[in-house]
């Protein structure tokens, strides 16, 4: 398999892919990366269509896409499409198809670009395990080019596009059986229609790798790059995070999974999909494009290109690193709290997790709560939480009375090995703070048995690629200490498109998502924290999938399949479950998304009817036909019979 997905790791440099013209807009090759969203409407309702259609356009969508799950939807789109134009808006329109290829075939003399789901069109979906021969096999994909030709021929003569959208949760039985729940099956299931499409010399296609998971959606679009730069043909990527939820966690975990890969060069076009109103998503695409391609110092990095062997691009495994105290392989990773002002009192912990409570005379811990705090020169005057460890620059921890419960920064090289050689360093840990001044004299230095762990702090160059070549270099020497992320987080200015507060989320959750997913870091330091950043510093902990604070929901972001009010039922769900550590809750609007696209969810609420929804476990139905106003109650009832629940504090 080749580690071939990127051009450089160590400098932005997107790869060129063809273009792919959608109704005047081309994407691909050196046209900017294209933002769309998904109308929340009724197709039917298409007067309610054009109007969101218009918002959704006003916030920066330059393609929106709107479902047809049937025959009547498919035949609409014409009537929606003429009712824009006649207001002056000629956004090319994407019919979004999954079971009815009678319905993609209307909709493909009608709009410029389908969508189709392999995993479900012209395909199976029972959730069953089938064993197939060769030429089993090979029947049945024979039977799919059959059934799909006719959608392919009829775009090749309308000049529609066409999305060949695979999602992790969808995949076929077919498919499954065959290569496993796995970012292979992922693409082997749309390199099964790319080339039917090529068999009919039909190449304006766009494909896409989506997975509510960030590690699988990342190791999937990276393997379908390598394969593609390995034929010959690169078509334009879609980038997405599918069900990333609402809110922080929603614009966290999308910003991380579609971030990694911008800052691989890959992707051509993004949707962001959140719980939300659609007009909402365009804004935080853009700000993630930006933040991850418009920075001109990702593009002016001259840093040497480094091996891949560092990490492994296309499965989860965390770099081996030695235990030094909490931190290694085998811990959870850390985050270190580093205040704007100095402590002065127990109250200034609260925005990094941890509140005193006089009366009782005991700190009240968090799942939030920051594992260590950096104090640098200024001593702490009162007694920090149990378990909360505290950093001091060396110059000051040289003169504590207690240097056994507090623990030393060495920022001088010359510091570090004076007080080494005379065995004036801490027993159990000591922090290495590295940057571009320093990292050549660090390097120099034999740690021999020394407990250290490096910080590294890329200052103003990029984080990503700047602690790629930093780590190549360290661990060169042989040296296998854990190393720690400090950053401080620096949004981007888009005017008030996106809260600061947001900004703040999505810049951290950008700047550091491809060393968590490529399993490369053991904690994250945040310069000049506040309540905000640590709460961040731990989502983007939990959409790597690193360490797990707080409940997980797995929601649509609702379309003209919805059965339900989803923000309404999300947000009623969470009130109820969010204090849930680790839980992973799917919330699917209809059982086209349901089942399949909640993989990777602990527990399901799916909508299967008007006012009726579905409970699973996993991908098992346990109820069905559940009344909508007995569901929730349903659903915390299963959650207590597995054991799952805790009763909120």
């Amino acid at each position: 398999m080749s580690d071939n997905y990127s051009l450089h790791l160590t400098q932005y440099r997107r790869i060129p892919t063809q273009v792919v013209n959608i109704g005047g807009i081309p994407v691909g090759g050196n046209h900017p990366i294209r933002i769309q969203s998904m109308t929340t409407t009724d197709t039917m309702d298409t007067e309610g269509t054009i109007a969101q259609t218009m918002k959704m356009v006003a916030s920066g969508c330059e393609y929106v896409r709107i479902t047809a799950p049937s025959i009547k939807e498919a035949q609409n789109l014409q009537n929606i499409r003429d009712g824009l134009h006649k207001r002056g808006i000629q956004v090319p329109l994407i019919a979004d198809i999954h079971f009815t290829p009678n319905a993609a075939e209307i909709a493909a003399r009608i709009v410029e670009k389908v969508r189709v789901n392999p995993g479900n069109y012209a395909d199976k979906k029972k959730f069953e395990t089938i064993e197939y021969t060769d030429d089993s096999y090979q029947a049945e994909i024979e039977r799919i080019h059959k059934r799909f030709s006719p959608l392919v021929k009829i775009c090749k003569e309308y000049g529609t596009a066409m999305r060949i959208g695979t999602n992790h949760g969808s995949l076929s039985d077919r498919i499954l059986s065959r290569y496993g729940d796995t970012p292979n099956g992922m693409v082997e299931s749309a390199f099964e229609f790319i080339r039917i499409c090529e068999d009919h010399d039909f190449h304006q296609l766009v494909i896409s790798m989506k997975s509510s998971n960030t590690q699988v959606m990342v190791q999937a679009y990276r393997l379908l790059m390598s394969r593609m730069l390995e034929n010959g043909r690169v078509y334009p990527l879609h980038l997405g995070v599918t069900e990333a939820g609402e809110g922080e966690d929603g614009r966290i975990k999308s910003a991380m999974g579609i971030g990694t890969l911008l800052m691989d060069g890959i992707g051509d076009t993004v949707r962001v999909s959140l719980t939300e109103a659609p007009e909402f998503e365009a804004p935080v695409a853009r700000y993630i494009v930006n933040e991850c391609t418009g920075k001109s110092a990702y593009k002016q990095t001259h840093l040497p290109e480094i091996p891949t062997s560092l990490f492994h691009p296309y499965e989860f495994k965390r770099f081996h690193a030695k235990t030094v105290e909490n931190f290694g392989h085998d811990q959870l990773p850390r985050v270190i709290a580093h205040p704007e002002k100095p402590l002065q009192k127990e109250v200034d912990l609260i925005p990094f997790g941890h509140a005193f409570d006089p009366i009782a005379d005991k700190w009240n811990m968090s799942e939030l709560g920051a594992d260590w705090v950096y104090a640098g020169a200024d001593i702490i005057p009162f007694m920090l939480p149990n378990g909360v460890k505290v950093m001091y620059d060396s110059q000051v921890w040289n003169l504590l009375r207690d240097q056994q419960h507090s623990f030393p920064v060495w920022s001088k090289p010359a510091d570090w090995v004076s007080a080494y050689q005379k065995q004036a360093v801490h027993s159990r840990i000591n922090f290495l703070f590295v940057n571009s001044q320093n990292l050549d004299e660090w390097l120099g230095i034999d740690m021999q048995d020394a407990q250290v762990v490096w910080v590294l702090d890329a200052g103003l160059h990029p984080v990503v690629y700047t602690l790629r070549h930093w780590l190549t270099c360290i661990r060169a020497t042989g040296n296998m200490a854990p190393m720690i992320i400090r950053t401080q987080v620096l949004p981007s200015e888009l005017g008030l498109e996106v809260t600061q507060q947001a900004a703040e989320q999505m810049t951290l959750a950008c700047q550091t998502g491809a060393l968590w997913i490529d399993g490369l870091a053991d904690g994250l330091w945040v310069v000049n924290g506040n309540e905000n950043l640590n709460r961040a510093a731990f989502g983007v902990l939990q959409a790597a999938r690193l360490r797990m604070t707080r409940t997980e929901y797995i929601s649509c972001p609702s379309c003209g399949r919805t059965l339900f009010d989803l923000m309404e039922t999300t947000a009623m769900i969470r009130s109820r479950t969010e204090h849930l550590k680790g839980v992973k809750i799917g919330i699917m609007g209809c059982i086209v998304n349901g089942p399949g696209e909640m993989a990777d969810a602990d527990y399901g609420y799916v909508g299967s009817g008007p006012g009726i929804i579905s409970l699973y476990r996993g991908q098992n139905m346990v109820e069905k036909a559940v009344k909508a106003d007995e569901a929730v109650d349903k659903l915390i009832e299963l959650i207590q019979q597995d054991g799952n629940w805790v009763e909120k504090v």
